[in-house]
């Protein structure tokens, strides 16, 4: 809609620059109140604490709504929200410019995402090798080792034992990280499709998805052999690209754009998936994460990636 712009002139004398004439001007219009929001920024407190909504409003000189589950700023420029963040040990991000009401697919990393968990690590605990596995795995998540090459070697020192603990390792150890089922609930009402990948082992992500009601999953197949693990897995690696490879995948068969996808992720195994999605989400994250996604949650459980959906 056209709006009708009244420009009001300073009857102040000209001054002189560079041989050039300039009239000084004031406007008094004053832009309308849907547009004004418009060039505002939204910020998002992940928290009912009004101590600290209060405290930040006076920090960044802002007014707040309150939510269901969160508080919601408005600020005319964008701050660096990281001391923010640190002083109290909040999530706190910006509403990012992507549209909720689109969303068609959800895709989660496993491993301490989705679950609380490395499960090679829970595995490498049954034959008394949890330390170095799980060494070898913080290493990797952070981008210091090879990922192909870590798995091969953490596979190896599993050899021999029994298949049997795969199912302690799922029945008596795994769990879904706090507001995971909320959040997988929340989608599924949405008819919003959810898929977990992982370059751990299928055993795990197709029970997930079994049990939770997730649409797609895919991850590494270790071999069995006698009952037994034989220390290698079965086909192509699940690795970094094999996962940016079937978000793409899912994104073609279900004939939707990126922006309608959401990926979360903690690795750094996980920053080519995360870069395929339309949205991205560190969840309690690697700092290479944290550095190129789209949304940080480093303090709450995985249910506050509904906040952006109010």
């Amino acid at each position: 809609m056209s709006q009708d712009v009244r420009v009001r002139v300073s009857p102040s004398a000209p001054y002189k620059q560079k041989e050039r004439f300039y009239v000084p001007f004031f406007c008094a219009y004053q832009l309308p109140r849907q547009v004004k929001s418009a060039l505002m920024h939204t910020l998002i407190l992940h928290s009912k604490n009004l101590d600290i909504a209060t405290k930040m409003a006076n920090i960044i000189g802002a007014n707040f709504t309150s939510k269901s589950t969160h508080f919601v700023f408005q600020i005319e420029q964008k701050i660096d929200i990281a001391p923010l963040r640190a002083e109290f040990e909040a999530d706190i991000n910006y509403l990012p410019e992507f549209d909720f009401s689109q969303v068609a697919l959800f895709v989660s990393d496993m491993d301490s995402t989705l679950i609380n968990i490395e499960c090679i690590d829970e595995i490498a605990d049954f034959a008394n090798l949890k330390p170095q596995v799980a060494a070898i795995t913080e290493r990797a998540m952070q981008g210091e080792l090879n990922f192909n090459t870590s798995l091969i070697r953490r596979v190896s020192l599993l050899k021999g034992l029994s298949v049997d603990v795969l199912n302690q390792v799922y029945s008596e150890r795994l769990q879904l990280n706090t507001g995971g089922e909320k959040l997988l609930d929340f989608l599924q009402k949405r008819s919003i499709k959810t898929a977990v990948v992982s370059g751990g082992f299928s055993y795990f992500t197709k029970r997930l998805a079994q049990d939770f009601g997730l649409d797609y999953q895919r991850a590494n197949t270790l071999k069995i052999a006698a009952g037994s693990i034989t220390g290698s897995v079965d086909g192509a690696i699940i690795d970094a690209v094999a996962k940016a490879d079937f978000i793409n995948e899912l994104g073609e068969k279900l004939q939707i754009s990126k922006q309608q996808i959401i990926a979360v992720g903690d690795g750094a195994n996980d920053l080519e998936m995360l870069a395929q999605a339309g949205l991205s989400v560190a969840y309690h994250a690697k700092p290479a994460v944290i550095k190129s996604a789209n949304i940080v949650i480093n303090h709450g459980g995985l249910d506050k990636i509904i906040d952006f959906f109010d």
